[in-house]
């Protein structure tokens, strides 16, 4: 693993050995339905089971990016995120919490309103043109994701001319114009599943190790998706073994942060691979 820090609030959060975020979904549709959290007791409870199983991070999302998945308006997403960061830090105020948005008016009243710390933008700021200029205003931390179209759209823009090097200049470009406009911290999400055939996403592991070359952390997410259950004949219920298969393949190729559903099991796979590979 590369020695890589993120300034969080004036803290460095320490990148040298893989973390785990937690996903706390407050969206009604979400694709694995067991992890819909829409009441207090629900947000609270989660809240909780990250913490205990050995999260590092929390993400909060309030808008269901799922291929095909509707449309949230803006009010309504900014109704779900504060209602549910309001008690995610009253639980945990120390915790760092990503926010899961495109909208940069919601990125910024998250962090600056309800204390959100980092900022993961499934769409690579292609949604929204404000994006990059308020994470680097912001100086928050920002998670700059792969992805072609929007939610609705994405599977129909599966089309590369070479999927590796189409990447490497979409993260590129997109590196340079924020450091351009003073941003310092950037984790960059090869978007599996985004905008991806099923072959595609499996092409995109075999060669992640080459994002190395952008000398930034990678943050993956793989959890229970399509990916995993349309290959291995099952639902997103059952696809928690072949999640954790993943996980572990990823952090051999340089993953620093896993992204998931099931806190407990990617936590262990960080465990054993540290123990294999950092001798920890």
């Amino acid at each position: 693993m590369t020695d890589y820090t993120i300034n969080i609030r004036g803290r460095l959060f320490d990148l040298s050995q893989p973390r785990v975020m937690g996903i706390l979904n407050v969206t009604p549709d979400s694709f694995y339905a067991l992890s819909r959290q829409q009441t207090e007791a629900d947000i609270r409870h989660r809240t909780e089971e990250i913490i205990r199983e050995g999260g590092d991070i929390i993400d909060i999302g309030a808008y269901s990016t799922r291929p095909g998945a509707q449309e949230v308006s803006a009010e309504e997403e900014r109704e779900r995120l504060t209602f549910a960061l309001k008690i995610v830090r009253d639980m945990a105020p120390d915790i760092p919490v990503s926010i899961d948005t495109f909208r940069a008016d919601i990125a910024q009243m998250a962090v600056e309103e309800l204390g959100a710390d980092i900022v993961n933008d499934i769409s690579g700021g292609q949604l929204d043109p404000a994006m990059f200029s308020t994470v680097s205003r912001l100086g928050v931390p920002y998670i700059l994701m792969h992805t072609q179209g929007t939610p609705q759209t994405m599977q129909q823009h599966t089309d590369y001319a070479d999927l590796m090097q189409d990447m490497l200049l979409y993260f590129a470009q997109r590196v340079q114009q924020l450091r351009d406009l003073g941003q310092k911290d950037i984790i960059l999400d090869p978007g599996y599943g985004f905008a991806k055939t099923l072959e595609q996403n499996y092409l995109l592991l075999h060669h992640q190790e080459e994002f190395s070359i952008l000398q930034l952390p990678l943050l993956v997410g793989f959890s229970r998706k399509s990916m995993i259950y349309r290959l291995l004949d099952t639902t997103p219920e059952g696809a928690l073994n072949g999640t954790t298969v993943l996980n572990t393949i990823a952090l051999t190729k340089g993953a620093s942060i896993l992204r998931v559903h099931d806190v407990k099991a990617a936590a262990e796979a960080v465990l054993l691979y540290n123990h294999t590979y950092c001798h920890v």
